[in-house]
């Protein structure tokens, strides 16, 4: 097998040629560890490589296979960690300058247990400055770019995590989502990501902040990829009050049961947003193939207002608060980006009141979206509301414009994914978000599953590399 099949194979297939033995995990992981080195550069998808203790577990795995032992679901299988999810000693700096020299002492309940899965961290991804951003750039380590084209944004904040998987430096990428976070970066760089239901994949430890509205999930090539990766890391933990029991079944079990008979709205703009009309075009053809899969397919909204004042009391209210914890905001903010630095002075004057307001406009509008899921199953829509934005963007109502859909779904809780709907006329992804009900990221990922068998998208990779 070339090296070049290797860094392109699924998770799935990855871990059953290492158990079968037809690959080593040495061989595994030297082979992306090398892709990494070649295309990195170009990207900058990974801020930090622990080439050497990639190795070293590697070796250990490799031992266990010969051996006959009992291997982990992702046995073998490389996995990249977003810059803000806690590696034991392995810096995680959170995009910022106020953090560039923070190590960890432990790592993350989702870092934990895809090591005990049989995973091999191959490294830290970029992110914007402690996720505010929806393009991935910062102060400590620069841009992350579009692998697609590399003077576009591969969206953020996880980009480097959908950069690194869209080129191939990895199948398994961990990202987290309190505004789009995964889902915005999996649009524009075209792979599948989701963002499970609140509380789902325990945060512990974590910095503060975000409680709220945060999720960590899967960024990977293929829905199975990602079903598989939730089976690891979802379930309780006491470490976060927020997290939910384990799942009653497999979720890469639900996969491979179509879409016939399901109740599916689509709606192009949720009753608000305004959207560039070529991803109106390529999406509206997306949610037309459900129905030609045999969905119940009609166009609605939940009747949701724009929350983009509601997001920014969230996020500009917690940043307040967690970094208080450094000291007086007057102290650093010279070490910070301009939009953080903002966003800074802004929140904080922000009342409680405002904050309280916030609290019950995110309620209702939960309750709207249970209202409107008691008649369907899914909701269909863009995932951004544009093409992928130029590098070095920084125009915070540019940005609100840009992803009106992504941010309902954090306040309301419930699972939603993004999937590659198709490409422009200029060769950029854009991505379809699949909504499901409540705790019901089955369906999310069945309906994701029968539209990768018909429309599918792995065969596509960008030039760089």
């Amino acid at each position: 097998m070339k090296k070049q099949d290797i860094c392109w194979m699924s998770a799935a297939d990855l871990a059953e040629a290492i158990k079968t033995k037809k690959l080593s995990p040495v061989e595994v992981i030297k082979t992306f560890l090398e892709r990494i080195e070649s295309v990195n550069p170009e990207i900058n998808a990974y801020v930090t490589v622990t080439a050497d203790s990639a190795l070293k577990e590697a070796k250990k795995a490799e031992k266990k296979v010969i051996k006959g032992g009992k291997l982990g679901p992702l046995h073998g299988v490389p996995v990249s960690i977003k810059d803000m999810i806690f590696t034991s000693g392995v810096r995680t700096t959170f995009g910022s300058k106020l953090l560039e020299d923070f190590v960890p002492d432990e790592d993350a309940v989702v870092v934990s247990r895809l090591k005990k899965a049989g995973a091999i961290v191959l490294g830290k991804t970029n992110t914007s400055e402690f996720g505010f951003k929806p393009l991935t750039d910062n102060l400590v380590f620069g841009i992350t770019r579009n692998p697609w084209n590399l003077e576009k944004s591969c969206g953020g904040s996880s980009g480097g995590a959908a950069a690194s998987v869209a080129t191939g430096l990895g199948p398994l990428a961990v990202g987290a989502d309190g505004g789009g976070s995964i889902r915005i970066p999996s649009s524009c760089c075209g792979v599948f990501g989701i963002k499970p239901q609140h509380g789902r994949v325990p945060r512990y430890p974590a910095f503060s902040g975000g409680e709220l509205i945060t999720h960590e999930g899967p960024i990977t090539r293929t829905v199975e990829d990602a079903a598989l990766m939730l089976d690891v890391i979802a379930g309780y933990h006491w470490g976060d009050g927020y997290s939910l029991p384990s799942p009653v079944s497999s979720f890469a079990r639900s996969l491979g049961r179509g879409v016939k008979g399901l109740r599916v709205a689509w709606s192009p703009d949720l009753g608000f947003a305004t959207v560039d009309p070529e991803v109106k075009k390529i999406c509206e053809r997306a949610a037309k193939k459900f129905f030609q899969m045999g969905a119940e397919v009609e166009e609605a909204h939940p009747g949701f207002e724009n929350p983009e004042v509601h997001i920014g009391n969230i996020f500009g209210g917690d940043a307040v608060a967690a970094l208080s914890v450094l000291g007086p905001v007057e102290g650093f903010i010279d070490k910070v980006a301009p939009l953080t630095a903002a966003m800074l002075f802004v929140s904080g004057e922000l009342k409680a009141s405002d904050y309280a307001r916030t609290l019950f406009a995110k309620h209702e509008m939960a309750l709207k979206s249970g209202k409107f899921f008691q008649k369907y199953d899914l909701l269909l829509t863009p995932t951004v509301a544009g093409p992928p934005l130029p590098v070095g963007s920084d125009d915070p109502i540019e940005f609100l414009k840009w992803i009106p859909f992504a941010p309902v779904f954090n306040f309301t809780g419930q699972p939603a994914a993004s999937i590659p709907a198709g490409w422009t006329k200029d060769g950029l992804p854009v991505g379809l978000q699949i909504v499901g009900r409540q705790y019901d990221e089955y369906t999310v990922f069945r309906a994701a599953a029968a539209f990768e068998q018909a429309s599918p998208w792995t065969h596509r990779k960008p030039s760089p590399g």
